[in-house]
């Protein structure tokens, strides 16, 4: 069974950004943090729920 972070997939949503931290190189633009995991799963550890800010790109 999937949890909701699997749900929200950073790599499809507009966004999602890659960043010159090689340390963190995931970032979400939308909250505005870097991560070294994906932001989904970050905000779904954080809150308890799936990303709500989840916007596919081309939309």
């Amino acid at each position: 069974m999937k949890d909701d972070s699997e749900k929200a997939n950073c790599y499809q949503c507009k966004h999602f950004g890659v960043s010159w931290d090689y340390k963190f190189p995931k970032a979400c633009k939308l909250f505005g943090f870097k991560s070294a995991r994906l932001p989904s799963v970050t905000v779904h550890e954080s809150s308890g729920a799936a990303c709500f800010g989840f916007e596919k790109k081309g939309d």
